[in-house]
């Protein structure tokens, strides 16, 4: 379960209903799917069903993809660790050290590579599968039988190349970006790959969907979020600390990094993200939170119940567990931000499941689509992404 605590912020008033009915009205327009996908019940059960027929004969998976294309998987994996994570490897970048590192950690012949990419012509993703493409070849092996094209249904290179060659594929819906596409085949099949519950995602992305949609200003969490955000935003906060108190979190911050920064980066305005881990970075970042600029909105996320108990064997600490000394310090930090009046909210989750990633996820999400309602611009293009791509295309043929 997820809630979330809006200290110090005006609620919302009754007169934001009828704005929340207005920014559905506009996203619905857009035609963008990510909050209906989690409808589809026969995407999932193909999605469950090749996981399951091909999972045992492989020793390892490696996903091939960046961005939105493996923030999401990265997220479940390091969050969630299930039995099996150490079989699944992300390659999400293409510095030639980290590619060789995966290398070697992996046997190429007992190996499936999953290409992630929504357009099909991702330039480092597409690099990635011809290296690999080469190895499998090298090794006197079936090329198709040892990666799955993740990709657009209709167009795009790799689209295209599984229809010639036969490889096997799975769809990213057309309506949903590539960084919104966590609860799709993009991340939902390398999961399942490695074990994770993947309905469970679902059944809690489906709990906050239903507050997403929802006119109720108090029911609609994914609107106060992105209320208070702008709000904040307004008044020259314009800077926001994703500041989990749990290791479980902290790709979560990465992924929602990209999330809100290239959804709202755009006409000059934007909310820049930063992100913090607690305790850790009490005796690192805190100082400046309490005392530099004040222009930040601190989010912190508290888990109420962690998987493990541990005791601390110590008089002194009153033999407490590592659960309630780590709650106590965000308390502590939270209330000493807000008596340096630095505006501080916290997201609560009653655990780290899938179902409350599913939750997160949706929140975030939603979030994010009013925030461009709010700033009165496009949550889901990058044309100054798309600008670099075109730039790095025509180099490469300079050469």
């Amino acid at each position: 379960m997820l809630t979330l605590d809006l200290k110090n912020t005006k609620p919302a008033e009754k007169k934001e209903q009828k704005k929340i009915q207005d920014f559905l009205k506009n996203i619905e327009k857009k035609n963008q799917g990510f909050y209906k996908v989690i409808d589809d019940k026969k995407a999932f059960e193909k999605i469950e069903a090749l996981a399951k027929k091909i999972k045992n004969n492989f020793e390892f998976f490696v996903v091939l993809g960046i961005g939105g294309s493996a923030l999401g998987t990265i997220c479940l994996k390091n969050g969630l660790k299930p039995t099996n994570h150490e079989k699944l490897f992300i390659i999400d970048n293409i510095d030639p050290d980290f590619i060789k590192e995966i290398e070697n950690k992996i046997d190429i012949k007992k190996t499936l590579f999953i290409v992630v990419s929504k357009s099909g012509d991702t330039l480092e993703t597409l690099s990635q599968f011809f290296y690999f493409q080469k190895k499998i070849k090298d090794k006197k092996l079936e090329v198709k039988k040892h990666f799955i094209f993740i990709t657009d249904a209709e167009k795009g290179y790799l689209r295209e190349l599984a229809k010639k060659e036969n490889y096997q594929t799975l769809d990213v819906p057309e309506n949903v970006g590539g960084r919104f596409s966590v609860l799709t085949a993009v991340s939902l099949f390398p999961a399942a790959l490695i074990g994770i519950n993947i309905k469970k995602i679902i059944n809690g992305a489906i709990k906050t969907r239903d507050m997403f949609l929802s006119k109720d200003t108090k029911k609609n969490l994914p609107f106060l979020l992105a209320k208070t955000q702008y709000d904040f935003y307004k008044k020259g906060f314009k800077t926001n600390v994703l500041f989990p108190y749990s290791n479980s979190l902290s790709s979560f911050s990465d992924w929602a990094r990209q999330l809100i920064c290239e959804s709202t980066g755009k006409k000059s305005t934007g909310i820049t993200i930063v992100f913090s881990l607690g305790a850790t970075d009490q005796h690192a970042q805190s100082q400046l939170f309490h005392e530099g600029p004040n222009d930040k909105l601190i989010i912190f996320f508290e888990i109420e119940k962690f998987k493990n108990t541990l005791k601390i064997p110590n008089k002194t600490l009153r033999n407490i567990t590592f659960n309630k000394l780590i709650n106590i310090e965000k308390a502590s930090t939270e209330k000493s931000l807000q008596e340096a009046n630095r505006p501080t909210i916290t997201i609560k989750l009653s655990e780290i499941s899938e179902e409350t990633f599913g939750e997160l996820f949706i929140l975030f999400e939603g979030a994010t689509a009013f925030l461009g309602e709010f700033f009165d611009i496009n949550a889901f293009n990058q044309p100054g992404v798309e600008h670099s791509k075109k730039l790095t295309k025509q180099a490469i043929l300079k050469l």
